[in-house]
């Protein structure tokens, strides 16, 4: 990768522009109503495009960054638990498609890691909201989460491979980058 300084501020300049949207996004879906006929606390993860977009075209190091900087403003927005339980996916969902992607290369589709980083962000954050309020009665939710994970990791892989050709005449990426 070119390191010159007008590469740099293209690269910053596109990272703050993804960011703007996870941000828009992650508000949006808080102004929505719950999803019908969905269980409490299971969203649609809209963000979660954006960050998968940057993880497959901008690299595992710009990835990190729109989901720590995405928690950072779920933490500023609605406190330190929802700031935990955001970092606390982000960063598992994130790993677990870095490690799947890695393993298989180009042989896993985006549909795949969608799901597979849906299932891991919800199971991450049971996991850290257990830790919170020390117990282990959040478990019994894991069903209804993996169920959730599987269906909207399914939607948003493929929402993903819908808008990638206009995000890649947008940014100007077009090749695999993990």
């Amino acid at each position: 990768m070119d390191k010159s300084p007008d590469n740099a501020t293209k690269l910053l300049a596109h990272t703050a522009l993804l960011l703007a949207i996870s941000l828009a996004l992650t508000s949006l879906e808080h102004m929505l109503p719950p999803l019908p006929f969905a269980p409490p606390g299971v969203r649609l993860g809209l963000s979660n495009i954006v960050t998968m977009y940057a993880l497959f075209f901008m690299g595992r190091g710009r990835a990190v960054i729109l989901a720590v900087l995405k928690s950072l403003f779920v933490f500023l927005m609605r406190g330190v638990t929802a700031g935990i339980l955001s970092l606390a996916g982000g960063l598992t969902s994130l790993g677990i498609m870095i490690a799947l992607a890695l393993i298989f290369r180009k042989e896993i589709s985006y549909l795949l890691l969608s799901i597979a980083g849906a299932i891991t962000h919800n199971f991450a954050q049971i996991a850290a909201g257990s830790l919170i309020m020390e117990t282990n009665l959040l478990s019994i939710y894991w069903p209804v989460l993996l169920i959730s994970g599987i269906i909207l990791g399914s939607v948003m892989g493929t929402i993903l491979r819908v808008i990638m050709p206009t995000f890649g005449k947008i940014f100007g990426h077009r090749e695999f980058h993990l």
